[in-house]
């Protein structure tokens, strides 16, 4: 217990891709540029459909839950991130590496649990369209958003926790960029099969279950799609889902992937670019993917820009 104790508390080298340098100075110039798309997107995302009151919708509502957790997630990794990239010392405190596993895990299972939250919303929308409104009421979006915060809060805290008991006998050397599941887990001195087991059975509900019900909300809308009599309404229909369905099919591919392999197959190369691509390209497609095929939201873009144009404009006249 007490060589446990003494070299728990160690701070982490965090190797990354450092036997590749030039690798890593063109990767932080990526993530940095994608790290603004995602910023200024996600942001002009909230601003808009908050701003526009055609966009006060249940549909808007979870798309700005969406937007605010990408800005979260993101923000909680690339900043260190880049750090270890351009300095000369790659290292993170334990204290530091504890809170970003922990915030890292609970931002991830936000987004499995509310991508499917978003499917039972377009769900109702198409396939109950007159009680819409009735079901998918304010009180309940709302009740939605906590139980997706707290169920993931709580997978975040169980598996993190086994994973940081877990002995490491002095190892220190993460190899990775960042303090991900995973790579913890291979650094212990001890078997890892029941917290591998763990992370699997946890994974189960956390991703392919809402993936299950997602798959299941989608073979209802299509059968309701192919009903419509109006080419208007199904072409609509299809934009909305289609944009969602593509956002489900990048995130829960990479997921299931990195997560769900019993003794983490992946190799090391594959494993640290598929982080980099759910982490930091995926929060920043997703402005893109829900602006480039919605009209709405095309709209109330333009105003916030109009918006933004006349502030300017009367600023600089003010000065004058």
């Amino acid at each position: 217990m007490g060589q446990r104790n003494s070299t728990s508390l160690h701070d982490f080298i965090l190797l990354g891709f450092s036997d590749h340098s030039k690798l890593e100075m063109a990767l932080s110039g990526v993530v940095a540029t994608f790290y603004l798309i995602t910023l200024v997107g996600n942001t002009a995302i909230i601003l808009a459909s908050l701003l526009d009151s055609h966009l006060h919708t249940p549909m808007y509502f979870f798309l700005r839950n969406l937007s605010f957790l990408d800005l979260c997630f993101t923000t909680s990794i690339v900043p260190q991130m880049l750090v270890n990239l351009w300095g000369p010392h790659k290292t993170i405190s334990y204290g530091g590496c504890v809170i970003q596993l922990y915030v890292y895990m609970w931002l991830g299972s936000i987004e499995c649990l509310l991508l499917a939250v978003m499917s039972y919303d377009r769900f109702t929308a198409i396939c109950k369209p007159l009680h819409y409104l009735v079901i998918m009421n304010p009180h309940l979006c709302l009740k939605m958003i906590i139980m997706v915060w707290s169920i993931s809060l709580a997978n975040s805290v169980v598996l993190c926790t086994l994973t940081l008991n877990l002995p490491r006998c002095g190892n220190n050397l993460l190899d990775h960029f960042l303090c991900e599941l995973p790579a913890m887990l291979k650094i212990a001195c001890i078997d890892t099969t029941a917290v591998e087991l763990s992370v699997f059975a946890l994974g189960i509900a956390i991703v392919l279950t809402p993936l299950i019900l997602i798959l299941i909300s989608y073979g209802y809308i299509a059968k309701a799609v192919l009903r419509m009599k109006s080419r208007a309404g199904q072409r609509k229909a299809i934009n909305t889902c289609g944009s969602h369905l593509t956002v489900v099919s990048i995130f829960y591919g990479a997921i299931i992937y990195m997560y769900l392999q019993p003794g983490n197959n992946a190799s090391r190369g594959q494993g640290k670019f598929l982080t980099l691509f759910y982490t930091i390209i995926t929060p920043s497609l997703n402005p893109l993917i829900y602006t480039l095929r919605n009209k709405d939201m095309k709209e109330a873009l333009k105003k916030l820009m109009t918006v933004d144009h006349k502030f300017t404009k009367s600023k600089r006249t003010w000065k004058s």
